[in-house]
């Protein structure tokens, strides 16, 4: 014999004729604390003011019920969480590959964009790649690492310290700067380049029509 277990328990509040208790603890529309009320009187007020008596707090005795516009509230919190979701940062690990016997040059531009992912708040995995007898010589590695790290601290910090793994070394940077902070600066940053094109422009557009007035009235 199968067993019924019925639908899957739904998330949503209740509302109005859903709601079945004899009585509720009353919110108004504003917030105002009306009291334990019965059911019917509830819902009648509901039908005065043209508002849904909804479910708030279900394990409350008496439940806990408010009166607002159902179809309103959920409209908001669905914004609310788009919004919220829109802000969300998410922390990238970004990863950098290096020899042993980097040339000063490919150092600084690896160093460059290591700087770059910490600037934008991303954690920065760090390989070293042996080769060969480079095996080793696990302290050429090690000493490098050790000197990216010194030459970025101030933009992060050693989460994770170098270890060996296979023929490669391995490290972890993490920034210094949430996630969430880097990418409000960086549209702060982007604001003010807009402001300053944009202020650029008028003057420029001033500078002609000066020009165009000086010629007309030569």
């Amino acid at each position: 014999m199968r067993r019924n277990r019925g639908g899957p328990i739904s998330a949503e509040p209740r509302i109005n004729d859903r709601i079945r208790v004899p009585e509720v603890r009353l919110v108004g529309p504003s917030g105002e604390q009306v009291g334990i009320v019965p059911l019917a009187k509830a819902l009648e007020l509901a039908q005065e003011y043209d508002l849904d008596l909804v479910e708030v707090a279900a394990t409350a005795r008496p439940p806990v019920c408010k009166l607002m516009d159902y179809g309103k509230f959920k409209y908001e919190s669905a914004m609310k969480a788009r919004e919220a979701r829109k802000n969300q940062a998410h922390t990238v690990i970004k990863e950098m590959k290096l020899r042993p016997k980097i040339d000063p040059h490919d150092y600084d531009t690896k160093k460059g964009h290591v700087v770059r992912f910490l600037k934008q708040g991303d954690k920065v995995k760090i390989t070293i790649m042996f080769r060969g007898r480079e095996q080793s010589r696990p302290e050429l590695g090690f000493r490098l690492l050790q000197r990216l790290a010194e030459d970025v601290q101030d933009l992060g910090f050693v989460e994770s310290n170098p270890k060996q793994d296979g023929r490669n070394m391995i490290m972890v940077l993490g920034p210094h700067k949430k996630k969430t902070e880097a990418m409000a600066e960086a549209r702060e940053a982007q604001a003010i380049r807009k402001a300053e094109r944009q202020a650029a422009e008028r003057e420029h557009q001033q500078a002609e029509r000066e020009q165009q007035q000086g010629r007309a009235s030569a």
